[in-house]
């Protein structure tokens, strides 16, 4: 029997139970269990359609994007919200809508490329998918939306250069963290400025706390943030109507028209330090598994994803490769939905035997197949992971009383000397890995052996700090010179909030950690902190 099939059927044996359950209304609670058994998988063709002229509000308020660039094709995302903190954005939750776009070659539209037609359902909460197929390989083009009289913003996307091409530079750009209670998205902003050919957002790109009134951080005037959002996401609307906050934010918005972004989602999305079936607040996995369905529907509908992204009920194919020319192999990793339940009751704990345990692992046996497989037939010259956790060990003193996080790689240490161990078989020479999660920025020489620091250094790890979690952050946080000094593979430590720019090339890879000075006012403006260097063929991080 397959997971899906086994998830399905947990999912259908607890349904008669949830009528007595308090963490779900009935509606909701029989809304998520339509979604996690996979009904509909696609639109509904009875669905009444509604003409674009009885659309009185603009129904773009959650902006545009594009993402997973492909040589030949390009992925462009819209939902349909007029009123976006209502449930069904304002539109009747039994029509589809049918939405005209436009794919461009300039900002004005005067040289198409494509056009065409798409339906919104309701069944996705109208939100638009659209793969555009037959185009040109490494070229810039721009896109937009209509409905009616409604013009959507114009987005601006790219294709990945050709298979096997021969490509001299590559700009990315690292992202994570997005509390918006904690703070504005100024980085977001100064993002979608930035020279970059694609974006990777690496999780938590929303949070599922309740969020009161004011926004926190943010300190709006009180009844500025509707009341439906003042408790923690369960169902499929807490889960839709958190999305419409975040990506109503104009910061975010811009950062999506300006840039194609591949995404991939940590914990928060769902719930704090879930371990696939297995809840943080320790409720049947039968019941988590229903939360989880509704946490994934939410999350491809929001995002622009491809169709073989789509979540079966509460299951995912979300880790996926991608590349860019000969230069560089990407593969997108999801550390959440297979791994193993964290060691130790969780958090910041001593070592002990289960974090070498072989029967233990962070991505499960399927996905470090696919990771190793990618890479014996990778034919990039940089082979980069975005992932979410922090990859390399960090202990948190410099004693042999220290601890490690339960819920990183460290805690899993079996598994990542597998996977060492398939870089290693596999001849990759440059292995970067791309981490978010931690709300601080580092920069690490991935070790083979992190436990003896004269050990060869094998690769380079690059954690992007926070868009907004954590509030304003410090150059250098109380444990800054503990942290330092008790891993010497760690070459770099900021804990301001920002992203981080990665420039690859023939001869090596640069990142640059932009930070801004506060995120509880709006506007801060933006700094290099440091920046580094590491040669192609020579594994270890100088500053530049």
């Amino acid at each position: 029997m397959t997971a899906d099939q086994t998830h399905t059927d947990e999912i259908r044996a607890v349904a008669r139970h949830l009528a007595r359950r308090r963490f779900l209304t009935a509606t909701g609670a029989a809304t998520a269990l339509a979604f996690a058994v996979n009904l509909p998988a696609t639109g509904t063709a009875a669905a009444a359609e509604l003409a674009p002229r009885l659309v009185a509000e603009n129904p773009f308020t959650l902006g545009v994007a594009s993402g997973d660039p492909q040589p030949g094709s390009v992925l462009l995302w819209t939902r349909l919200a007029p009123r976006p903190y209502e449930p069904g954005g304002g539109l009747p939750a039994r029509s589809r809508v049918d939405v005209q776009w436009e794919l461009a070659q300039d900002a004005r539209f005067t040289r198409d490329v494509r056009r065409g037609n798409a339906p919104a359902h309701p069944e996705f909460d109208h939100s638009v998918h659209i793969e555009v197929l037959g185009l040109a390989p490494g070229r810039v083009y721009y896109y937009r939306f209509r409905l009616g009289r409604w013009i959507s913003p114009v987005g601006r996307t790219r294709t990945a250069p050709a298979p096997g091409a021969t490509v001299s530079r590559l700009r990315l750009a690292a992202v994570s963290c997005q509390a918006y209670p904690d703070g504005y998205f100024t980085a977001h902003r100064h993002l979608s400025r930035e020279d970059v050919d694609v974006v990777f957002h690496l999780g938590d790109y929303i949070y599922e706390y309740p969020i009161d009134s004011t926004a926190a951080d943010r300190h709006y005037k009180p009844g500025t943030i509707p009341a439906v959002y003042d408790h923690e996401t369960v169902t499929l609307d807490d889960y839709r109507l958190r999305y419409a906050l975040y990506k109503s934010d104009p910061d975010l918005i811009a950062a999506h028209a300006a840039h194609p972004f591949v995404v991939t989602w940590d914990d928060h999305e769902t719930e704090d330090n879930y371990a696939g079936a297995v809840s943080q607040d320790q409720v049947p996995p039968e019941e988590f598994l229903i939360r989880r369905a509704a946490a994934y529907r939410a999350y491809w509908e929001n995002q622009p994803l491809r169709v073989p992204q789509r979540p079966a009920g509460p299951d995912a194919r979300l880790y996926r490769r991608l590349s860019w020319g000969r230069l560089a192999q990407f593969d997108i990793l999801d550390t959440r939905q297979y791994r193993s339940d964290q060691a130790y009751g969780d958090g910041w704990q001593n070592p002990g035997p289960a974090i070498d345990d072989p029967a233990r692992t962070l991505t499960g046996a399927t996905q470090e197949r696919w990771l190793a497989d990618g890479w014996r037939t990778s034919q990039a010259l940089w082979n980069v992971v975005p992932q979410q956790v922090m990859f390399s060990e960090r202990r948190n003193v410099p004693t042999s009383a220290y601890k490690l996080s339960m819920d990183a790689w460290d805690g899993y240490r079996a598994s990542r000397q597998r996977v060492l161990a398939g870089a290693a078989a596999a001849g990759v020479a440059n292995l970067l890995v791309l981490t978010g999660d931690v709300h601080v920025a580092f920069a690490c020489d991935i070790k083979a052996d992190f436990r003896d620091p004269a050990s060869r250094t094998v690769g380079t790890e690059i954690v992007t700090t926070s868009i907004a979690s954590g509030r304003d952050g410090a150059d250098k946080p109380g444990n800054h010179a503990a942290l330092l000094q008790a891993n010497p593979h760690m070459k770099f430590y900021n804990g301001r909030r920002g992203y981080a720019l990665v420039t690859l090339d023939q001869r090596g890879a640069r990142a640059d950690f932009r930070t801004v000075s506060a995120v509880t006012t709006p506007g801060a403006p933006v700094t290099t902190a440091a920046s580094f260097v590491t040669e192609a063929g020579r594994p270890g991080l100088t500053p530049a």
